[in-house]
């Protein structure tokens, strides 16, 4: 049982990593969609509704980008294993 708990600090650390990787997407992804023009997209541009819209996007823009990161990051993480002698 005493060998459970560094199995369990590592499940621990790779779940923060995580939260900071898919944060950090989302906040690049908010300043990237800031640069976007909504006047053709949206009737008020500035208004909280607005806002919200961009925020959901950033969101899932940010999201996807952090799957995207965070697969990689597992991929490369099991090549090891192929070039590992037994």
């Amino acid at each position: 049982m005493g060998d459970d708990s560094g199995l369990f600090a590592m499940a621990g650390w790779n779940g923060l990593f995580s939260i900071f990787v898919t944060l950090g997407c989302v906040v690049v992804s908010w300043i990237v969609i800031q640069e976007i023009n909504f006047d053709r997209f949206v009737r008020q541009p500035r208004s909280p509704q607005a806002k919200v819209l961009q925020l959901l996007m950033a969101i899932g823009l940010g999201h996807l980008v952090s799957r995207f990161v965070l697969d990689y990051w597992t991929w490369v993480g099991t090549l090891k294993w192929l070039f590992r002698s037994g």
